[in-house]
């Protein structure tokens, strides 16, 4: 989240400026098979800026809390992982530790 044109896109398209740095999360198996049904979702491109990736934000919430979810289109990257942004830094606003368990909603 330290790249400025990131920052600046997740803002015009979502409405707000990220914290710097993403809430990683390590999806179960059942929450794989439930991220394929992102391909429903509203979606925005991140344009790159100098050869870096494309990306993929989708609006989301995270108990309550407007944030969005990051997929870098790289390849190989991990079908298990989720990368959510958020205005604020999640692991605090939602008193997270490390394997707690989340929930991110998406509206498809």
């Amino acid at each position: 989240m330290s790249l400025p044109w990131v920052k600046r896109q997740i803002q015009e398209k979502l409405g707000f400026t990220p914290y710097c740095g993403t809430l990683n999360i390590q999806l179960t198996k059942e929450g794989v098979q439930q991220k394929k049904l992102l391909k429903k979702a509203r979606k925005f491109e991140i344009a790159p800026e100098n050869g870096r990736c494309t990306g993929t934000l989708i609006e989301a919430r995270m108990k309550g809390l407007k944030c969005g979810i990051l997929i870098p289109q790289v390849p190989n990257y991990p079908q298990d992982l989720l990368e959510v942004v958020a205005a604020s830094n999640l692991r605090e606003h939602s008193k997270l530790g490390d394997g707690s368990e989340v929930y991110v909603t998406v509206e498809l």
